[in-house]
């Protein structure tokens, strides 16, 4: 099986190449590979390679930042969606997206399902929304779309490594206690995928997080408590729980966006404490 991984760069691109089963022959694209924002050029790449997996890991996820550049939050999360769905059914291909747990409002208090409505708040979920209703449109049959919350990897940027990096230089930190739902980590999310790319069937949509719920204060608490007991920490600082109210920011964040998980999730502490040994 030929599988092409979109998103060199990303921490999910980079646990699909470290997790990738030995008879899956692999290869990950970035920018400099190919455009996913011109279809002649997906085209031209995928002549060459001839995948039977897609697996789209690339996103445009400056939260933030796409509620004032949403042109381009659009044209990564919704656009170039559009063009690898249209060239993976033309092919036959399998499409496998990662989507987010930002499609929803944070309205509920229970765990969201595949079936409920997506209500985005802001620019960065709208958007991938958009590219979820792409693939619905323009390959129906072959694809499956995978949300996820709270990704974190020893490799890329993410909360975790945001974390360690603070507690070394400040002494103390203030961390937002009013919006749940559940760390992931890539690693296991990686393995989710492949599994994926070698059913035989897949369903429209997946959710899959870690089990448990956390708020990003809860997550702040674990990480500086595994690594102090890990030695990837020397000394503890106090951390504070705020409200969102207390740290505004340009894109509004969902309050509850706890995703219901599949069946061979493991909780969220046991993947954070075993992720945090792949810490330098």
């Amino acid at each position: 099986m030929n599988a092409l991984i979109i998103g060199k760069s990303g921490q999910v691109a980079w646990e699909l190449q470290q997790t990738c089963p030995e008879h899956i022959n692999a290869k990950a694209f970035g920018r400099d590979d190919i455009d996913i924002t011109d279809l002649a050029n997906i085209e031209k790449v995928l002549s060459t390679f001839k995948p039977d997996v897609i697996i789209n890991a690339s996103a445009y996820t400056a939260v933030d930042k796409a509620e004032s550049d949403k042109e381009n939050a659009f044209l990564i999360n919704a656009t170039a969606v559009e063009y690898l769905a249209r060239v993976a059914h033309n092919h036959n291909i399998r499409f496998i997206h990662i989507s987010t747990d930002f499609v929803f409002d944070g309205s509920k208090n229970t765990p969201y399902t595949v079936n409920d409505i997506p209500n985005p708040i802001n620019v960065y979920g709208a958007s991938k929304l958009a590219g979820e209703h792409a693939i619905a449109k323009y390959c129906p049959d072959n694809s499956t779309i995978v949300r996820t919350s709270w990704v974190y990897s020893s490799h890329g940027n993410n909360f975790v490594k945001t974390m360690l990096r603070l507690m070394t230089e400040k002494d103390e930190l203030n961390v937002v206690s009013d919006q749940i739902g559940s760390p992931t980590n890539a690693k296991g999310l990686a393995q989710f995928l492949w599994q994926l790319a070698e059913q035989e069937s897949v369903e429209p949509i997946y959710h899959y997080s870690d089990l448990g719920v956390a708020s990003w204060y809860d997550f702040a608490i674990a990480i500086q408590e595994i690594a102090y007991a890990t030695g990837k920490l020397t000394t503890e600082i106090p951390i504070k729980p705020i409200p969102s109210s207390k740290y505004p920011t340009p894109a509004m964040r969902p309050s509850f966006s706890l995703l219901t998980p599949c069946a061979h999730a493991v909780h969220w502490r046991e993947r954070l404490k075993n992720n945090l040994r792949e810490f330098k």
